[in-house]
């Protein structure tokens, strides 16, 4: 029998927090990731989003999200590899992501490295609509644009049901 990384971090007894996170294909798609097979996953500039980015931990789960794609939805798992690291963009002026207001010894923006895990047939977003509440999964709430999201265990197992 083949297990996967979930199965090892419960016969270790270990605790696992489980994510979406969202990115455009056109700018960073799953594609890139599995090329890379790790980034830096920079530019995040919602507090909220930062907050999320740094309570992950090394091990935690995430689902990669293409949004604003044609159709946009779920699309691949990643593994956080590196929690709680500093995010440079915020100190490169000639970045988008450039914030005058953060300091190198007081930084604002956080951020984690993922590996890629794998790839799978989009879970489109009207998929995921029919299926979850948006009280079970946010990124099917109208208007949702937050960028990082936390997902319930039990949410994460029933979407990892759906991938053909």
């Amino acid at each position: 029998m083949k297990l996967s990384a979930v199965d090892y971090w419960v016969i270790l007894g270990l605790s696992m927090q489980y994510w979406l996170m969202k990115s455009e294909p056109d700018v960073y798609g799953i594609t890139d990731l599995e090329r890379d097979r790790i980034t830096l996953w920079d530019g995040v500039r919602n507090y909220q989003a930062r907050n999320y980015l740094k309570s992950m931990e090394i091990g935690d789960l995430a689902f990669f999200y293409h949004s604003n794609a044609k159709p946009p939805g779920i699309v691949g798992v990643m593994k956080i590899v590196e929690a709680r690291v500093v995010d440079p963009t915020q100190f490169d002026p000639n970045s988008d992501y450039y914030d005058a207001k953060s300091l190198t010894d007081a930084p604002r923006w956080y951020t984690v490295r993922a590996a890629f895990v794998r790839e799978f047939s989009i879970i489109s977003l009207d998929t995921l609509r029919q299926t979850f509440t948006p009280e079970e999964l946010g990124v099917v709430r109208q208007g949702n644009r937050l960028s990082v999201l936390p997902v319930q265990k039990e949410i994460f197992d029933r979407i990892s049901k759906l991938i053909s």
